[in-house]
């Protein structure tokens, strides 16, 4: 680990502010993060602008963002920090193609020209980029990774627990964090990856990798572990410490083009699910396997963890901390008192876990922790003020009329639609930092509608039927609903609903998606098959405007708990302004929608909502996956 130039400085608030911004780039959600004195000023990922989901190409559209937002120039910061080192990851490229020749030719003759003419100079490409002549400093990928959870954390010092696909070598790492302090211990390197493992089952399942393992993650609970055997068997081997041995005679991923080869096909009886084609009962039960391997993984990893730190809280950041099975389990069940996982946990937080560490720990600066943690919520994006002129414009040229409210009465109204059925888009205040919409550009349902999980997934979400819904509940009242260990204000925790919530329908012989047919609690719509939910909390601290919704919906109603699914529709990324929010209202079936300060009702539109045809071709605009 590099050491701080400096002996844990203080920064003299009478200074001039000291800026460090932080990005990620090049490989998927690209991202920038402002710091001002160590403070997170704003942050937010490429796809919310270009409107291309999992953007990965240079980020000036956030980078521009956040320079609005703290009010400067790029001339104006003091630092850029990318976040991981081209050289290093270069040379994992190089050593893994030379192991493999002359076999990886293909993938050698893709990748290296990008490599050779810009990537491995990154510093002098952004630097050319942002229209600077300056040096830009590097953070390692899973350190990047481990800053982003500890940094914003409510822990003093917690035990760190990082996994992804890859970085530069490492799969997953551990360590420890301690005031302004990180020291990484152990990792995994490449090609042994459990990130890896879960985007093969991704793609043989017939689901884009690197956006459809939330999918994966959702069809498991249809399935039985019936391959898990077969996946420890062949795949994997999983030492007690929960360090991995994948075998690679089945993976075509170090040197080929596709995730898995014939030899995996052959393995489970036939070659990748066709993307679009039915799912079937096969699919639902290699995802419930594979879900059960990576949550023993997980597991395991936690434990060592603590038996080698004996620390009682733990931070996770990497794409495999926002599989909230794995880590909902993790909570319930592990050594762990309390788990903190960064909101953007996957590349995108690593352009701020980039920025917090050159601050804290290339400068060396004090950390002040603070509660409930340093994330303001995780509302770090564009806003969409309640009342703007140019706004107003923009929705009188697309046909908008609306109604402008106080607060009070606007969290009212949507209280009474919500609890008379209706579906209401909400896009008001900052964006949410992460892939979770967390109550700034979310959609709304009653969770007590046994038909509102199939609405609002083929009307208004336009996905697969079987994809599962969150619940919004308050923070005072969770226990009531769920049986919930601690808080989860970005909704990256799964738990049960409740035994006393469940009904008493008998599915006894329903398979599949069959089984959705049967209501399992009396909050059916975020209610899973397997009776479980991912829970976000919402508490008047970090979302007072959802808190009073939620507040008045349950004196209306008795009960605390309504859908949340984020603002967008298949394949589109999640709106950001309220030209992006009026439109995909237009486009579907949503009832109502909320921008800024203003309720819009669908009958009172002057513009018919799209037929279906242009619906169809409004869509084809986005990468459907």
């Amino acid at each position: 680990m590099i050491q701080s130039d400096r002996d844990n400085p203080t920064h003299d608030t009478a200074a001039p502010p000291v800026r460090v911004l932080g990005l990620s780039a090049y490989y998927h959600d690209s991202a920038a993060a402002l710091l001002e004195n160590g403070r997170i000023v704003a942050a937010a990922q490429e796809e919310r602008f270009t409107r291309v989901k999992g953007d990965s190409s240079f980020p000036h559209h956030a980078i521009g963002y956040c320079l609005e937002a703290g009010g400067l120039h790029e001339e104006e910061l003091d630092y850029i920090v990318f976040y991981e080192s081209p050289f290093v990851k270069f040379e994992r490229l190089v050593t893994s193609y030379h192991m493999l020749a002359p076999r990886g030719l293909r993938s050698y003759l893709k990748a290296f020209p990008a490599w050779l003419t810009s990537r491995l100079w990154m510093e002098n490409d952004i630097a050319k980029e942002m229209g600077l002549k300056r040096r830009i400093d590097v953070c390692d990928h899973h350190l990047s990774h481990a800053a982003s959870a500890f940094y914003p954390s409510p822990f003093e010092q917690a035990a760190i627990l990082t996994i992804d696909g890859v970085g530069e070598w490492s799969t997953a790492t551990w360590g420890v964090g301690k005031a302004n302090r990180i020291e990484l211990e152990e990792e995994i390197r490449f090609p042994n990856s459990v990130g890896l493992l879960y985007s093969a089952f991704t793609y043989y399942t017939g689901f884009k990798i690197n956006s459809g393992e939330y999918k994966l993650m959702g069809l498991a609970p249809y399935g039985q572990p019936k391959y898990a055997d077969l996946i420890t068997d062949k795949l994997i081997h999983v030492h007690d410490d929960g360090s991995i041995v994948l075998n690679q005679h089945y993976f075509d991923y170090v040197g080929g083009l596709t995730m898995t080869n014939e030899r995996f096909h052959r393995l489970f009886d036939g070659p990748p699910r066709q993307p679009e084609s039915q799912v079937t009962q096969k699919e639902m039960d290699l995802a419930a396997s594979v879900q059960h391997v990576v949550n023993q993984i997980v597991m395991k990893m936690a434990c060592h963890v603590h038996e080698r730190t004996g620390e009682t809280n733990l931070c996770l950041a990497g794409g495999v901390a926002l599989n909230c099975v794995a880590t909902g389990k993790l909570s319930c069940d592990g050594p762990f008192k309390r788990v903190w996982t960064q909101p953007a946990a996957g590349d995108a937080g690593g352009a701020l876990g980039a920025a917090l560490w050159f601050w804290h720990q290339r400068l060396g600066y004090d950390r002040t922790v603070r509660h409930p943690d340093d994330m303001r919520g995780s509302f770090l994006g564009v806003t969409i003020p309640d009342e703007s002129e140019s706004d107003d414009a923009i929705l009188t040229r697309l046909g908008g009329v609306w109604e402008a409210l106080d607060e009070p009465s606007l969290q009212q109204r949507i209280a009474d639609s919500i609890h008379n059925g209706k579906v209401v888009g909400l896009a008001r205040g900052r964006m949410e930092w992460g892939p979770r919409a967390l109550g700034a550009r979310s959609i709304l349902g009653d969770a007590r509608s046994p038909k509102m999980q199939s609405h609002m997934n083929l009307s208004i979400k336009f996905r697969e039927s079987f994809r599962p819904f969150a619940p919004m509940v308050l923070l005072e009242d969770a226990d009531q609903y769920f049986d919930i260990v601690q808080e989860s204000p970005y909704m990256l925790l799964v738990y049960q609903v409740s035994e006393q919530r469940h009904c008493s329908a008998a599915d006894d012989g329903l398979f599949g998606i069959e089984k959705l047919k049967v209501p399992r609690s009396d909050v059916p719509a975020i209610t899973h098959v397997d009776y479980s939910a991912r829970v976000q909390t919402i508490d008047a601290t970090r979302n007072p405007f959802m808190h009073g919704v939620i507040k008045r919906f349950s004196q209306a109603t008795g009960c605390s708990v309504i859908v949340n699914t984020s603002f967008n529709v298949r394949g589109e990324p999640i709106v950001c302004t309220v030209e992006d929010a009026y439109r995909c209202f237009m486009a579907t079936d949503m009832d109502c929608l909320v921008a800024g300060n203003r309720f819009f009702e669908r009958e009172k539109q002057t513009k018919r909502p799209m037929t279906d045809g242009q619906r169809q071709e409004w869509l084809r605009r986005f990468e459907l996956d």
